[in-house]
Order: structure tokens, then C-alpha cells, then sequence
């Protein structure tokens, strides 16, 4: 297949327009196999050494879409692409609304549960609680068993992670984890991390937004913790104020045709990092955003130019 080839001037949505057009369905899928196509970078999970590809989908917002069959049709081509092109990481949790029951549904429509890594959470207080909300999430789901169960926003996390454990050794899920969205709450997310075994912690971290460079993310590397960073576009106000500003010249070095792509490459150029969960709802975005996943990454100065860039 040929790859399309944006003039840079292009914007995210004038691109993605024509490089959806270029791949037609019947190209999504075999996104995989194309030879033209490396296949999607893998990191180890340091605690067992699993692979997981380094690109995944998160779920906020984009997949709480409840009955809306327009919306789940589209959703269902975000996960075809995502799948072809070896990626498997779907982050969700119960606060999403109808996240987690639109995900389950779409994997079991499209037979793809053993091809999803699932990630979602427990987001609440109590023990008992806990327990029943995590029952629910597995309901929603539709699996029996969940890859990864994180404690969402550190909420009462130490009752949690004793559940988490007793889960953990029951084989009802295969990893588990601590979460947050806010560089305030570092110091209580590394805390836990010097007190407790986990196997991964999801935190946000952008080319706007470093402060996990400091700190968590040489932590985790230590500790021998994966990490999932949420939030690469910092929220999405960073590719929001760059639309329609044209890529630099460097970002070819990359490989990179979009900003989304180059912003993706810049959090995954911290090899602390294991993979990134854009939040992704729509098919076209999911083409651009797996580029990310393949071909080379920035090394110290060329971070520091897409600082700059994006300064």
C-alpha cells in the first residue's frame, strides 16, 4: 500500500480526511499485514516481561455513547484499526458512563476479546463496595476475567489494593494498578509507589505537561513499574492550540504526517513509558494516532525541540 503523504501544511482533520479515504476497509483490514507497515512497537511489562503494544485507546468520553448505533458503528472501526494494527490496550472505568458497557459489547460483537488488553478501575469507597463495582465492570465488560484493574484517582487505595491483591491471586485479573490525572496528586502516586508492589501506574504526561519527568516516571523505571500515560495531548487543549499550525521540518526524522503523531512519539521517547491511551472516538483518528507506534523515537534533543515547537 502507499502511503499517503500530507503536504505539512496540512491541518489534523484535513489530513485524516484523506488518508480515511485512502484506506479503504478493505486496506484497515490488513493494516497489519501490509508489508510497507511495520508492525506496532511492544514494550515488556517489567513485572512478568509480556509484551503490550505501545499504542492503545482510551475510553472517556469517546465511548460513552449508550445506545447510539451511528456512534457504535464508528467505534467499532476505531477498535478494527486498532486491532490490525497490533495494538490491544482499552482503558476505561465505571465513571465513564456507558464506557465499559460499549467497549464489551463491541468486542464481543467483533469477537475480538482475546486481542483487547482490558484496563478499567475501581472508583470508590469500601471494601464491599469495591467488590461490587468490580463485579459490574466485569458484567459490562462481558469478560470473565480483566488484564488489568487499577484504583482510579487513588480513591481509599488501601482497601482497594487489598482486594486487588486477593483478586490478583485468585486469577479473576492479571494485573493491577494506581491511577491519577493531575500533577498535584504526584507526591501521594510516588508515596505508593515506594510503599506497595503494583504493576502499573497510569498518569498524565505531555509534551506540555513534564512534571512526571521528574520524579514518577524515573520511579516507576526503578520500582520496575509499567506505566500508562493518559492525557499525551495534554487534555487536548495542546492539539487543539496547533491546529492549523504547520509541522517542522524535523518531524519528518520521525516519521511523523501529523502533530498528534509527533506529540505521541515525544511521550513515548521516555522508555519509562509503556503505552499511550489517547482517547480516540472516531476511525480516522485511530489511523493517525497507531502511525505512532512504529518507526523511531526522539531522542533527548529532538524532545527538546518538540518543547519548543509546541511552546
Amino acid at each position: 500500500m502507499k502511503l499517503f503523504q500530507p503536504d505539512r501544511a496540512f491541518g489534523r482533520r484535513s489530513f485524516l480526511r484523506a488518508a480515511a479515504a485512502a484506506l479503504s476497509a478493505r486496506a484497515v483490514g490488513a493494516f497489519a499485514a501490509d508489508a510497507t507497515i511495520e508492525p506496532m512497537h511492544k514494550r515488556p511489562i517489567p513485572s512478568t516481561g509480556e509484551a503490550l503494544p505501545v499504542v492503545g485507546c482510551g475510553t472517556w468520553r469517546t465511548f460513552d455513547v449508550g445506545d447510539d448505533a451511528a456512534r457504535r458503528r464508528e467505534l467499532a472501526d476505531v477498535l478494527r484499526v486498532l486491532f490490525a494494527a497490533g495494538g490491544s490496550v482499552i482503558d476505561s472505568s465505571p465513571m465513564y458512563g456507558t464506557s465499559e458497557a460499549v467497549a464489551g459489547a463491541l468486542l464481543t460483537e467483533l469477537h475480538a476479546r482475546d486481542k483487547a488488553f482490558i484496563a478499567t478501575k475501581v472508583w470508590t469507597e469500601g471494601r464491599e463496595e469495591g467488590i461490587a463495582q468490580m463485579q459490574q465492570s466485569m458484567q459490562r465488560l462481558a469478560a470473565p476475567r480483566i488484564d488489568l484493574m487499577q484504583i482510579h484517582n487513588l480513591l481509599d487505595w488501601r482497601t482497594q489494593l487489598a482486594t486487588l491483591r486477593d483478586w490478583k491471586a485468585a486469577g479473576r485479573v492479571r494485573y493491577i494498578g494506581i491511577t491519577h490525572y493531575t500533577s498535584g496528586a504526584f507526591p501521594q502516586v510516588e508515596a505508593v509507589l515506594r510503599a506497595e508492589r503494583v504493576d502499573f501506574v497510569q498518569i498524565n504526561y505531555a509534551a506540555n505537561d513534564r512534571d512526571a519527568e521528574a520524579r514518577l516516571l524515573p520511579l516507576a523505571a526503578e520500582r520496575g513499574v509499567a506505566v500508562i500515560v493518559n492525557q499525551p495531548f495534554g487534555g487536548g487543549s495542546l492539539l487543539a492550540g496547533l491546529r492549523g499550525k504547520p509541522l517542522p521540518p524535523f518531524a519528518a526524522e520521525l516519521g511523523c504526517t501529523s502533530w498528534a503523531q509527533l506529540l505521541l512519539k515525544f511521550v513515548l521517547g521516555n522508555p519509562a513509558v509503556t503505552c499511550v491511551i489517547p482517547g480516540t472516538g472516531r476511525r480516522e483518528y485511530m489511523i493517525d494516532n497507531v502511525h505512532a507506534g512504529i518507526g523511531v523515537y526522539p531522542d533527548a534533543a529532538l524532545k527538546r525541540r518538540i518543547q519548543q515547537a509546541v511552546a
